[in-house]
Formats: structure tokens, sequence, C-alpha cells
């Protein structure tokens, strides 16, 4: 089977090389245009772009998919299938009708829950037990085609975003080789989507980060987990941002006398009142301009004042 490739960061990868390790022929790679990045804003390639190079096979980067130019250059292909995960552009009309089996995306959550571009990181911040991997068959809306297949994945306790994609974006390449595969023996019947049923994941902004202490603390480590690494939980302490790395919620104890955001040690650990009631034990942590620390460090650091307090 022949297939175009469409994907960009370090998920999509696991994908390509399902694909290449199961004799599928990618006549080419659309990815996203290399990118400034880091301190010193070096530009660097998308990951599936190396995995490309390395393993010899033609890159399109096109800075807009529905300009002209890209549709004439692509018209040239006729593959069996576009093979989307984590790319980063609307698919135009044109493109979806072009390959035999249609363009079909791996999305990562079990559709129609959180449709768009942070599914992994609203799975942790709303609390879900349980996730997965949908293959669908890409239409004009967003994350609404028809769903082909699904597996589904437990969320740790322990789980951020970092370790759940992971686990996904294999999962996600041993699905997308079987929805292929059942595609192309006629095996599988594409189902709509319950439109009823759908929840949305937005595109995570700078600001999502703010935590607000009025909420409970186990809501707070559901967004310190799934804001992890970016755009990360912070509040402010003494003026400045302060990072929160890592924290749990103190449980089995009385309801807290701590007012949210309030500040109090014992024991090298670091708590903070939260709402309902609720107490949060902070992990770990970083100041700005500072580099991450236990709790405990921190404390011997900053020689806290009575009353305290994170805003």
């Amino acid at each position: 089977m022949n297939v175009i490739f469409c994907g960009t960061p370090q998920f999509a990868v696991p994908t390509l090389e399902k694909l290449l390790a199961e004799g599928f022929v990618v006549e080419l790679v659309i990815t996203q245009p290399d990118e400034p990045s880091g301190r010193g804003y070096e530009v660097k390639p998308p990951p599936v772009k190396l995995l490309a190079q390395k393993a010899g096979i033609q890159v399109f980067q096109p800075a807009k998919l529905k300009a002209p130019a890209s549709q004439e250059f692509l018209s040239n292909y006729h593959p069996d299938a576009f093979v989307v995960v984590a790319y980063g552009r609307i698919i135009p009309p044109w493109m979806i009708e072009l390959p035999r089996l249609g363009c079909i995306n791996l999305h990562a959550s079990l559709l129609p829950k959180y449709r768009g571009a942070a599914p992994i990181q609203w799975a942790l911040i709303r609390g879900e037990r349980t996730t997965g991997v949908t293959t669908m068959k890409i239409d004009p809306g967003m994350d609404t085609g028809d769903i082909l297949l699904m597996r589904e994945e437990a969320i740790r306790e322990d789980d951020t975003t970092e370790t759940l994609a992971g686990r996904l974006c294999t999962l996600g390449a041993d699905l997308m080789v079987a929805t292929l595969r059942g595609l192309e023996r006629g095996e599988i019947t594409p189902r709509p989507q319950d439109d009823s049923q759908a929840t949305l994941a937005p595109i995570l902004k700078k600001e999502d980060g703010r935590i607000d202490w009025s909420a409970s603390a186990q809501e707070i480590v559901w967004r310190v987990r799934g804001l992890r690494p970016w755009p990360g939980a912070y509040t402010t302490f003494r003026g400045k941002n302060l990072h929160i790395w890592a924290a749990t919620v103190l449980s089995g104890e009385a309801p807290s006398q701590l007012n949210p955001g309030a500040l109090a040690t014992g024991a090298g650990k670091l708590s903070v009142g939260c709402g309902k009631g609720t107490r949060l034990e902070i992990k770990e942590l970083q100041a700005e301009g500072r580099k991450r620390l236990s709790a405990r460090d921190f404390v011997n650091g900053v020689h806290l004042a009575p009353g305290e307090r994170l805003f």
C-alpha cells in the first residue's frame, strides 16, 4: 500500500516508524516548516522530518497546505491513503478526496470525547481515568469524521502529559497499521460519531497554567499533571512566578484550616490550602529564573514567614 504521511512532533514518529517497518510504501512526508526553538532560537527541523530524511523519504514543508502551489504539487501523487498524525494543519477538502481510502487520522482520545488540539492534556486536567486512541476518516469538520477503530488506555495516578503521550503514540502506531490493513481488506465499517457526546479540547494558552487556589486540591493536581511540560502550572510567590512541577493531594485529614493559597510547612514538607477545605502537598517546584527544586530544598532556602501565601 502506498501512503503519504502527514505529521510533525515526536508523537507522530512511532506511527511513521511502524509503517516503514510493516512494509508500507511512504511516498512522501508532509510536515510543518522548521521553526526556531530554545533559548537561542536555533531553527530546528520537526522530529518527523528527521526520521523521513534518515529513511530517505522526500519531505514537503508547505507554509500553507491549502495554497494553490501545494495542491498542484500533491496532485501529482496518487496514494492509497493519507495518514495524518498530529500534523497541526487543517486538511483541505481537495486533499480529503485525493486518495482511494481517504485521509486517515490518528487522534489521541476516545472520540467524540476531546475533539481538538490538546486531547491528552484535557483528559488529565478533567480527571479522566480512561482515555485512548481513535482512527477516523477525516471530513471537513474538526475531528468529526467517521470512527474506524479504537483502543483504550488507563490513565495512571502519576501520569503527566509526557508519560501518557508516550504510551498513546505507541498504541496509536499499532492501531494505524491495523486500520490500514482492515480498510484494504474491507473489514472495517466506518461509524458516525455521536455529536451529542462530544467534548472539546482546545489548544492550550499560557494563561491556562495559572492556578486558581479556590479549586479543590484534586482539581489542581490534575491541572499540574495535564499542563506538564507546557504551559506548566504556575502561581505567584513574593511577586514572581512559581512553577509547580509535581504535587499530591493530602487526603485522610480533617478539613484544612488553611485559606486557599496559604502556605504551611512541617517535617520538610510544603502544603497549600485549596478550595472546599482541601490541601495539597507540593513535591517539586521552580522559582522564576531558578532551577527546579524539591519542596524540602525550596523551604530550606526561602525561609518562609508566617502568613505567606501563593496568589
